[in-house]
């Protein structure tokens, strides 16, 4: 016979009375307290060589079964436990931590410290990362502790948000000023990127520009990001100039969108590397020059153009659009010979880097990670605060390449090891480009 549903007990609601009270996430906090005593007594054992109520050169323990031979030994001795409160993503917990007095060889002592847990530790990283993130987007630390008062019960104030912030502010300004001089980059990548901030109480466009340096070996890695009013020939002279003070080596052969402010910038700093215009933004150029209609035939021809297997069906095809769109559209044409020679550098290095060097798709994809992070946010609340997320969202992308979930060890954000996939045709970066250039007569 089915029960009445009258009959069953109805749920307690979900925000009053014992609903509160979980006990499976109270099992779990208890279960995580002892696993965290556990490691940081395991982690003491190890540098004193002995277990717990073992003495020094004791085969096994009064109160424990006989331990495996210890990696390392310390002369020193325990004396007690501390309370010490930590905040995780299990919420907060109140552990005891292990105490000890290490003696080194002069007779002189000092007090342990914990490698997992380091002094004035008050949470894990990815706590930290989650705060930082929702201030980053935005927000205020009021608003960042009221969204956060039930996840971690009460624990996070608005003081713990604005010590994660300057954290976090002081990894970036240490990041931004790490010497270059040891980065063996061959090639950059320079583009620029528009967000809405708030700056003097107004929205206002800014311009992110952004430096992607790949290294011999083909790993890409992040070289700098700055906020600027525009992309002038001084906006980017300032980043190129902090690069070089930074100690950065010039660069064989330089990937650029085509503005002319970053070439004339780049010719000033950089005469001799080979400068590469981006393919993808000269095709939208030349679209832009011609009615939608014509759009899919342009479109059709330059490929067939631009991506030729070897460098004489390049020039072949070129000759062929720019005689073609003479007579059909002057302006696409004008606008294909305006970019000369640049927009096929390319061609004077190994036919395998072809692909990576034709266009600026490197910082494209961070651009785009970027975009979809503040796309729910209409104005950023400063333009310190749009460089940093930028930053932030390719912390938050190495990551997830890494198929790391705590994020990068500390110190990773501050070195600059900041690292993406590597370019295609990176075997052969070492070799250097040859003197053939594209015949430019049509």
């Amino acid at each position: 016979m089915e029960q009445n549903s009258r009959d069953m007990p109805a749920e307690p609601p979900l925000f009053a009375g014992e609903a509160w009270f979980d006990p499976i996430e109270a099992g779990i906090r208890e279960r995580i307290r002892g696993f965290i005593e556990e490691l940081l007594e395991e982690e003491l054992s190890d540098v004193l060589g002995r277990a717990r109520y073992q003495r020094p050169g004791s085969p096994g323990s009064t109160r424990e079964a006989v331990r495996p031979e210890p990696r390392r030994g310390t002369a020193g001795y325990r004396h007690g436990r501390r309370e010490r409160q930590l905040l995780g993503s299990f919420g907060p917990v109140t552990i005891r931590v292990p105490r000890a007095r290490l003696v080194d060889a002069a007779g002189a002592s000092q007090e342990w410290h914990s490698a997992a847990l380091p002094r004035y530790a008050r949470m894990t990283r990815q706590v930290e990362a989650l705060i930082a993130g929702a201030y980053l987007s935005g927000t205020n630390t009021r608003r960042v502790r009221r969204a956060l008062a039930a996840l971690f019960r009460g624990a996070v104030s608005k003081d713990t948000v604005s010590r994660t912030w300057r954290k976090v502010r002081t990894d970036w300004e240490a990041w931004s000023r790490r010497s270059l001089a040891e980065e063996d980059v061959v090639r950059l990548v320079l583009d620029g990127t528009v967000a809405r901030a708030r700056l003097d109480r107004r929205a206002t466009s800014i311009s992110l520009l952004v430096v992607l340096g790949i290294r011999r070996d083909g790993q890409k890695v992040l070289l700098a990001v700055k906020n600027m009013g525009g992309e002038s020939e001084a906006a980017w002279r300032a980043v190129l100039d902090d690069l070089v003070s930074r100690g950065l080596r010039g660069p064989e052969f330089v990937i650029i969108d085509g503005a002319p402010g970053l070439e004339k910038a780049l010719g000033l700093v950089w005469p001799d590397a080979l400068a590469q215009r981006c393919t993808v933004h000269k095709h939208r150029n030349l679209l832009a020059h011609a009615p939608e209609r014509l759009h899919d035939e342009i479109s059709a021809d330059y490929t067939d153009m631009i991506h030729a297997g070897t460098l004489r069906e390049i020039e072949t095809r070129r000759k062929s659009f720019i005689r073609k769109w003479r007579l059909k559209c002057r302006a696409v044409a004008d606008s294909l010979e305006e970019a000369g020679d640049r927009l096929f550098t390319f061609t004077r290095l190994p036919p395998s880097q072809w692909k990576s060097a034709r266009t600026t798709n490197a910082i494209e994809r961070l651009h785009e990670e970027f975009k979809r992070r503040i796309k729910t946010q209409t104005v950023l609340p400063s333009a310190e605060t749009a460089a940093m997320l930028f930053w932030a969202e390719v912390v938050r992308r190495f990551r997830r390449a890494a198929g790391s979930v705590e994020g990068p060890p500390e110190g990773l954000l501050a070195s600059g090891q900041i690292t993406l996939r590597k370019v295609d045709g990176w075997r052969t970066l070492a070799q250097k480009p040859t003197d053939q250039m594209i015949d430019l007569a049509a």
